[in-house]
């Protein structure tokens, strides 16, 4: 089983997103290096493995050297192709035990939608538990039903392990929401504003979360 202490701000990569707005992966995670962030999920859920695969090494070497963990959505066992040491899977993907599998010594991360996921996640071992969304998003085609800040202060009461928040979180509600008792927040969306890059967003989301006391 991995070890992750989650830094306050989970940035994710969705590739389909960055398509559609004309922004170039490669500069998009060249300015999230150099806004400093230590986690990032790459997400691509309509690209073949041999992209994924080709576009994952492009981030690895954008890293390279860096204190960094990088955790591929959906595919253990691409993760494990690209020599990623992390996985988020969700309900409907790769279960948490056949992750295991692909990635013995890794990281693995689950999406939870209900208290009932949550217990399920923390009893499979997951090694962190994201919990959404917190509010109504637009990133998901199908997206589960909100939760609230209810839900994510049940999910805190059900697992110790590290709870990551996501969901059409702001920078206005990122300081509601930890408080709530998420140990990071996890954005999407919300990078993509005019007028601003994403490490001006990163750091807009930094200042606006309280100080942890980790």
């Amino acid at each position: 089983m991995g070890f992750l202490r989650v830094p306050r701000l989970y940035p994710i990569v969705d590739s389909e997103m960055l398509a559609a707005r004309g922004i170039d992966l490669r500069s998009f995670v060249e300015e999230l290096r150099d806004a400093g962030v230590t986690l990032l999920q790459y997400r691509d859920k309509t690209g073949s493995s041999e992209q994924i695969l080709r576009n994952s090494r492009a981030i690895s070497g954008i890293f390279q050297g860096a204190d960094v963990t990088l955790v591929m959505n959906d595919s253990p066992e691409l993760a494990r192709l690209a020599g990623w040491r992390a996985v988020h899977v969700g309900q409907t993907d790769a279960a948490i035990a056949e992750a295991r599998l692909a990635l013995p010594h890794g990281i693995v991360g689950c999406s939870t939608h209900s208290t009932r996921q949550v217990i399920e996640a923390d009893a499979a071992g997951a090694d962190y538990i994201a919990i959404g969304p917190v509010f109504s998003t637009s990133t998901k085609r199908n997206p589960d039903p909100v939760v609230g800040l209810e839900g994510v202060r049940q999910a805190r009461a059900l697992t110790s392990k590290p709870l990551v928040a996501i969901g059409g979180i702001t920078a206005d509600s990122a300081g509601s929401v930890i408080e709530a008792g998420a140990d990071s927040v996890a954005i999407i969306g919300a990078f993509f504003h005019p007028g601003a890059t994403a490490a001006q967003w990163v750091e807009t989301f930094i200042r606006a979360m309280p100080k942890s006391t980790a």
